[in-house]
């Protein structure tokens, strides 16, 4: 497994800064500061060659004491295989998942996205891990997050796609697509697979998983 980048953590850090600095502090002077400091953070986040003002804009949105976002992912595997979805945004592969909404519990959110993205019903069996996007090998993003990772037991439906997903397909550990990283990595999938086969496994949280691959 390569170094990690810090690159994502120093973003993080900065537009943290800036929002938490933008929401309590009264002096002018220091919140211009802090507006330089997210314009700095959104030129990371943006190079090399990315929108900074949309990025900015997107950091913009942001207010309130700055916390991690939470985002869910369904790993339903049956027969072996585990379910995926080709992401409309990059045309890659990852586990059906996305940002839970307010007022929606984590289980719930990841059984609404598998049946949202690909079409089936499933039911959350087990909390398999709770990962920080910072300590895992994905590419720099804006926001700071936390991976959910469910396992979810095959209840019913048929393959449909929707607007933010082109096709639906079943695959084995050794055949695994190319890989939307920003979403979910090949390591964190395959860990998935031991969880689905050792359901007492304990849940993961805040490590790096190369100890998984020993």
């Amino acid at each position: 497994m390569t170094e990690r980048s810090p690159l994502s953590d120093w973003i993080a850090r900065l537009t943290a800064i800036a929002q938490s600095g933008l929401t309590f502090s009264p002096n002018e002077f220091d919140r211009q500061r802090y507006e330089q400091v997210r314009t700095i953070a959104a030129e990371m986040a943006a190079w090399p060659g990315g929108n900074v003002e949309s990025v900015e804009a997107l950091f913009a949105g942001a207010t309130g004491y700055a916390t991690p976002k939470v985002i869910c992912r369904a790993a339903v595997i049956d027969d072996g295989r585990i379910l995926m979805v080709r992401e409309t945004a990059d045309d890659r592969w990852t586990l059906p998942g996305g940002w839970i909404d307010v007022g929606e519990s984590p289980a719930t959110a990841a059984e609404r996205e598998v049946f949202e993205e690909s079409g089936y019903r499933v039911g959350v069996r087990k909390l398999a891990a709770v990962y920080d996007k910072l300590r895992h090998d994905h590419p720099a993003a804006p926001h700071h997050s936390y991976l959910l990772f469910f396992v979810c037991e095959l209840l019913g439906g048929a393959p449909r796609t929707s607007l933010e997903t082109s096709e639906i397909g079943w695959f084995e550990p050794d055949e695994l697509p190319e890989l939307s990283t920003n979403r979910a990595t090949a390591i964190q999938i395959l860990r998935m697979f031991e969880h689905a086969a050792e359901p007492s496994l304990p849940t993961d949280f805040d490590i790096s998983l190369a100890e998984h691959r020993d």
